[in-house]
């Protein structure tokens, strides 16, 4: 979308982010708001069990110093079954899937309501229809790829083939996207991105263990399958030859490791300096043909757009048009008749992520609509489920959490006084965006019609790449959100040092209105202190608190901050779930430093509400105490089960460690665990003092 957003939470596309300004307390207007809240709230029970747990789900056989995330979940773990449609599933499954009801619901009024053309209720109704008509789909066979396999085939040379590269429908060896300018973050610029790659990811061309070995020979009998569908002559051969393409084009690829470090991947640059970079892409004359006029550009990974530029010249052009003839039909198998999305589903689901069977048809029309039109149905969402009072429990935490980590600053013995400074300035900046946006994305201009998904789908993705043309000449409004507030999920945005909470996230278990507060604090207090940190973390420390990429940390304590960071990725890396792959802990570094500080930071805040609220120790509840339900909190929402394929996967993307070291890996750190469960040496998940990393 729009905005940069800095990836936190990894589940059911989790990305976790948040930020507030720091106070002495909340003032009397928010304390009212949370009291009566609080109030209203106590007259009805927590979602999960007597306190806001689910209690059963615990294997309390299995001691919490050999294995926490098992004595947390491991009923659950042990009696779950993941469903044949998922190749992951837990918390963000879970109220993803309530979402979709509300959401389903919200689209069934539209469709009800029907509505003038252009009407968001028309809109909404006439999208999901069109993808529910299956009938239609299969009718219209492969007409609409016609027009454009037509473009493919009149290319007679790379000029020609560098032309199409430029329009908003092909697939591109890189890609492009407008966000902020890390130099200037309220103006918006042009970034090149590497891209081309089929999988997704260079690994699963160049991983030498057997089952990358079985992913290529897959992929390779996936591309001649799709030649078939369409009827498009020589796919073996094609397929061969594509497969060796996007292998050569892997190994130019920048590592995920090096594309997520924010100061190599800043290299501004003119259009002309660019075509001198790679000039067999001809990018400048592309500008001009899309109506791009500017002056400067960031390109993202430098040596991989001009290895791309050598490798595009020196190969075939024959090749290059079955690429993209290929890429063409792929990348929109799901708007064809039945067989090519069931080839795609094979492949990409059952193959790459080891999920059984496709998702019920409805479930993706909701997701659909829900993602493609998600402010139109969004507004009804935050209405029909979204409480204010919800809200003022959450400005109340995102406040607490705030001061937390600003006494935290203020105390911190690495950190010298002018980079102190630096970060209480940055802190006091951070905005908190929590429900839904304060303006709603506008769909004006865009048509859409019952029976024709494929035509709608194009119409869609014209419209909103002019959105995005208009944003190259347009200053950032910091309004925009780049999610719609039903999606669980939340957000760091370091251009500018926002922390957005949706709505979406905003339910049981990580947030009960009428639950513990020890539950409060230790699950969406952590989230909160997670995003918090992003803005604090490996790359998100290198923004200043206008959001410009700068170094303001001194080389002293910089250095300070690098010791500790390495030592937390040398335990990462030693987490290995799968035989043949081991957790990055490069790769993974800024979400577990938003895990590690996020949880400490949430844990002090929640002794300081103790001692303002009780007085002393917060009461026990069902033989649990109330530092217990803390970090008990923190592990229940993290519960999750992988395919082997899918855990595979998320090893390679990353940045999110899987979900057992998010809870073992963290607490293991924090000395306050080791006292709220009596762990020793003699438990697995022991660490010396002088072994477990302390950063924020």
């Amino acid at each position: 979308m729009k905005q940069f957003l800095m990836s936190c939470a990894g589940l059911a596309a989790l990305t976790l982010a948040s930020c507030a300004p720091p106070a002495d307390g909340p003032s009397e207007g928010a304390d009212a708001g949370t009291e009566m809240a609080q109030a209203e709230a106590a007259s009805e029970a927590p979602r999960y069990g007597t306190f806001g747990m689910d209690v059963a789900g615990m294997d309390t056989s299995v001691h919490p110093g050999n294995n926490f995330n098992h004595y947390a979940n491991g009923t659950w773990l042990a009696e779950t079954e993941l469903p044949g449609d998922r190749s992951r599933y837990g918390t963000f499954s879970i109220l993803a899937e309530e979402a979709e009801e509300h959401v389903q619901a919200i689209i069934s009024d539209a469709m009800a309501e029907g509505g003038e053309a252009g009407s968001n209720a028309q809109l909404v109704g006439a999208l999901y229809s069109s993808w529910m008509n299956a009938d239609a789909i299969e009718a219209a066979g492969t007409a609409g790829l016609d027009p454009f396999l037509a473009e493919i085939a009149a290319i007679e040379t790379h000029d020609d083939a560098a032309a199409l590269f430029a329009t908003v429908h092909h697939q591109a060896p890189y890609s492009v996207a407008i966000w902020a300018d890390p130099d200037n973050p309220n103006v918006n610029a042009l970034r090149v991105f590497q891209s081309g790659l089929g999988m997704g990811n260079r690994d699963y061309y160049l991983g030498d263990s057997e089952r990358f070995a079985e992913y290529r020979e897959a992929y390779q009998a996936y591309i001649a399958q799709i030649h078939d569908l369409a009827g498009v002559d020589g796919g073996e051969a094609n397929a061969q030859a594509i497969l060796d393409f996007e292998t050569q084009l892997a190994e130019i690829h920048w590592t995920r490791e090096d594309s997520r470090d924010v100061t190599q991947t800043y290299n501004p640059m003119s259009p002309a300096e660019l075509d001198e970079l790679a000039p067999a892409l001809n990018m400048s004359q592309g500008m001009e043909a899309l109506g791009i006029n500017i002056e400067r550009l960031i390109v993202v990974q430098p040596t991989a757009i001009s290895g791309t530029s050598e490798l595009f010249a020196n190969t075939d052009i024959e090749t290059i048009k079955a690429w993209m003839t290929f890429h063409f039909i792929s990348d929109h198998a799901s708007w064809l008749p039945a067989a090519f999305d069931e080839a795609s589903f094979d492949f990409f689901g059952r193959t790459l992520r080891g999920q059984a069977e496709q998702r019920p048809r409805d479930r993706r029309g909701v997701n659909l609509v829900g993602g493609a039109l998600g402010h139109a149905v969004g507004q009804i969402y935050v209405d029909r489920h979204f409480p204010p009072s919800s809200k003022d429990q959450m400005d109340d935490l995102v406040q607490r959490l705030t001061v937390a980590f600003r006494g935290r600053l203020e105390n911190l013995e690495w950190m010298d006084d002018e980079t102190r400074a630096e970060a209480l300035t940055k802190l006091s900046t951070f905005e908190p965006r929590i429900g839904y946006p304060e303006i709603w994305d506008e769909y004006d201009g865009l048509e859409l019609v019952e029976d024709d998904y494929f035509g709608n789908r194009i119409r869609m993705a014209e419209f909103s790449w002019a959105e995005q043309l208009e944003d190259v000449y347009s200053e950032v409004d910091p309004r925009e959100w780049g999610w719609p507030p039903q999606i669980v999920n939340a957000s760091y945005n370091p251009l500018q040092n926002q922390i957005t909470f949706p709505a979406g996230i905003l339910q049981a278990p990580f947030f009960d209105p009428n639950a513990d507060p020890a539950m409060n604090f230790g699950a969406i207090g952590g989230v909160i202190g997670h995003e918090i940190g992003h803005g604090f973390d490996d790359n998100g420390r290198r923004y200043d608190a206008e959001g410009r990429l700068r170094m303001w940390w001194t080389d002293e304590t910089n250095e300070r901050f690098m010791e500790r960071a390495s030592m937390l990725g040398a335990q990462y890396d030693t987490y290995c779930p799968i035989d043949d792959q081991c957790v990055s802990g490069r790769l993974s570094m800024g979400e577990n430093i938003g895990d590690l500080g996020g949880l400490q930071m949430a844990y002090t805040a929640w002794r300081e509400y103790v001692d303002e609220v009780y007085g002393g120790e917060a009461p026990v509840i069902d033989g649990f105490t109330g530092d217990q339900r803390f970090f008990l909190a923190w592990a229940q929402v993290w519960r999750n089960l992988y395919t082997d394929d899918a855990l595979r996967g998320q090893l390679v993307r990353g940045p999110h460690s899987p979900p057992r070291y998010r809870i073992n890996g963290v607490v293991r750190n924090l000395d306050a665990w080791y006292d709220a469960f009596g762990i020793t040496e003699e438990h697995e998940l022991y660490l010396p003092p002088e072994q477990r990393v302390r950063i924020w």
